[in-house]
């Protein structure tokens, strides 16, 4: 018999009687740099997995959040010639078409009647609270993210982006103020710099970079077995240790808003299955 700690039922072990086991964490040999922005759909897309991903492979490499500046301003040249974006408006199309395909919730009405001007003012944000907080600075990019994709908020605007960081237990107008002085352009180009040594042209792109400065780059949303894969190849091993994924209860705390999706693939979950599986999970 066993009383869970996590889920705080008792019941039949369903565990081997006796396991060896392994407490040595893997020393962190490897740095995981993500280059991306906050607004692009698809890193948004990407969410699901790469939570996944750092929760489970997180013991082996070294997170590194990296602005990669996605919008300056419009202008009268397209913005993204390739998906036929040249204003505004195309970006609504275009992020309705993402949040369909991959089932992470995107509004995007707010680019007919209120466009998100630039992506600079919530990117120079992330890179004055991540010069105190990283751990901060990435929950400020979540936050940014749920803001204009899920609840349709323009993330361009001051006070915007003074509410999210003020919920943050920030001092918003003090943080925003200071991300547009020159010195908080400056901190952003220095990602800008950055991503252009790392060769990342789009948005998302994972590089994982090992000891002897060799590594892979994965451009593009893709499946959790690609980023495993790459790891593996970075760090040259044929098997990983990952850990077991958090309790629902746990992973909620700790990140206060999750979409179906996010549970789903977290927990290998079908969409048919989410409300069976929550009711078993929460009280």
């Amino acid at each position: 018999m066993i009383c869970d700690s996590e889920t705080g039922v008792c019941g039949v072990s369903g565990e081997e009687e006796l396991e060896v086991i392994d407490l040595n964490k893997p020393q962190k040999t490897i740095d995981l740099y993500y280059v991306t922005d906050p607004i692009c759909s698809h890193c948004w897309a990407l969410e699901p997995v790469l939570r996944r991903f750092e929760e489970q492979y997180g013991d082996y490499f070294n997170f590194h959040t990296v602005m990669g500046g996605l919008l300056e301003k419009w202008g009268d040249e397209p913005v993204d010639p390739a998906n036929g974006i040249s204003g505004p408006a195309d970006v609504a199309g275009h992020w309705r078409e993402v949040g369909e395909q991959t089932r992470m919730p995107i509004d995007g009405s707010l680019m007919y009647d209120n466009p998100v001007q630039s992506s600079y003012p919530p990117s120079r944000v992330f890179k004055v609270i991540q010069n105190e907080n990283k751990a901060l600075a990435n929950i400020f990019l979540r936050r940014a993210r749920e803001a204009v994709f899920a609840f349709n908020q323009n993330i361009s605007e001051g006070t915007v982006l003074i509410e999210i960081v003020n919920k943050l237990g920030l001092d918003g107008e003090k943080i925003v103020k200071e991300a547009e002085l020159p010195s908080g352009q400056q901190s952003l180009n220095e990602d800008f710099g950055l991503a252009a040594s790392l060769s990342a042209t789009g948005f998302p792109t994972i590089i994982m970079v090992n000891e002897e400065n060799k590594g892979v780059k994965i451009v593009g949303g893709r499946p959790l077995e690609y980023y495993i894969s790459g790891l593996k190849q970075v760090l040259n091993i044929e098997e990983l240790q990952p850990k077991q994924q958090p309790a629902l209860s746990g992973l909620l705390e700790k990140e206060k808003l999750l979409f179906s999706k996010e549970i789903e693939v977290m927990y290998d979950v079908e969409k048919k299955d989410i409300h069976a599986f929550v009711e078993k999970e929460l009280p």
